[in-house]
């Protein structure tokens, strides 16, 4: 088994974009749209992506669609890391399963849902499971208030110690969440990563937590403005002063942009966006009737006019840094 505790081959690090699902009118997910989205990402940047977490609407896909994706992104040659979430912890494991025979890059562990989802004795076994089935695929926990159930340092580390597959965590919560994570388990092993799994912690989650990858929702329509704060980020936690204050306000400028990716209507709003940002092949929902008020709509768009007109003309934005310098 290879040993992905070695940080130079794992795929959770920088920034991993979850894809969302784009569709027809009927709902139907549109494949060749969904490895041209991907395709498009990591060739400005992004490391890889997710897909079939909650921003690819599993819940809504049956297990043979989000199957057929994640077959059609690996064949394009996109490193994914693939959602494990089902109903039942033996889909979980079929999923795992199917992920490791096509040949993705890594596993992002969705805790048991509905039944027995807040007993750690079912989540333990849910996840040892998952992690067995998964081989050598590195895989991370994803801890999410969503899902019901917030793993633990003792979990965490009794599987690891079995699983050496398991390299870390991403952390949905809130700035204490992340801070939990950092002091108790991922700083406990260098080898263990921790991944901002939330927008509006990015900042906190490289310069007060020690991360080392971040999963955006909104950097799927603003990607590069996403990959320069984490740069920034990456820059503030070793020291740079310049750094730190051009990732305040980079952090400060997406505020509204990134909460979006707190509450449950996260989808509608950056599918939306990247509608906005000339991406039309995601104007479906996979269910029609999840459509954001025409009050939602035009804060989205109000706020999406604002950043743009601020990034254009903050001097943190490479391409203004690039025009000062040649002009002295």
């Amino acid at each position: 088994m290879d040993d992905f505790r070695d940080m130079s081959s794992n795929i959770f690090r920088g920034c991993i974009p979850a894809l969302m699902t784009p569709c027809d009118i009927n709902g139907n997910p549109n494949y060749d749209a969904l490895v041209d989205t991907a395709k498009r990402l990591v060739k400005v940047g992004m490391r890889g992506v997710v897909y079939c977490g909650s921003m690819g609407d599993w819940p809504l896909l049956t297990d043979e669609q989000r199957q057929e994706g994640i077959s059609q992104l690996v064949k394009a040659g996109v490193p994914v890391v693939v959602g494990t979430g089902a109903q039942s912890p033996r889909q979980a494991v079929n999923h795992a399963i199917h992920a490791r025979k096509v040949g993705a890059a890594g596993l992002m562990i969705i805790p048991r849902v509905l039944s027995r989802g807040i007993s750690s004795a079912a989540q333990h076994i849910h996840f040892a499971g998952v992690l067995e089935a998964a081989g050598d695929l590195p895989s991370v926990i994803y801890n999410s208030p969503y899902y019901g159930f917030e793993t633990k340092a003792d979990l965490f580390f009794k599987l690891n110690r079995k699983f050496s597959n398991l390299i870390g965590f991403k952390e949905f919560g809130g700035a204490e969440s992340l801070s939990y994570a950092a002091e108790n388990i991922t700083n406990q092993d260098s080898s263990l990563t921790l991944m901002v799994g939330v927008d509006t912690q990015v900042f906190h989650g490289y310069v007060r937590c020690g991360a080392s990858g971040a999963i955006t929702g909104v950097g799927n329509a603003l990607p590069k403005e996403v990959l320069r704060l984490v740069g920034l980020c990456e820059q503030a936690a070793s020291g740079n002063v310049e750094a730190l204050r051009l990732a305040k306000e980079l952090d400060d400028a997406l505020s509204v942009l990134s909460k979006f990716d707190e509450g449950p209507d996260l989808v509608l709003y950056y599918k939306e966006l990247m509608v906005l940002e000339g991406h039309l092949e995601f104007t479906n929902q996979i269910f029609s009737s999840d459509q954001l008020h025409m009050s939602q709509r035009e804060y989205l768009h109000a706020q999406w006019r604002q950043f743009k007109n601020w990034w254009n003309s903050w001097e943190g934005n490479l391409k203004n840094m690039k025009e000062k310098t040649e002009e002295s």
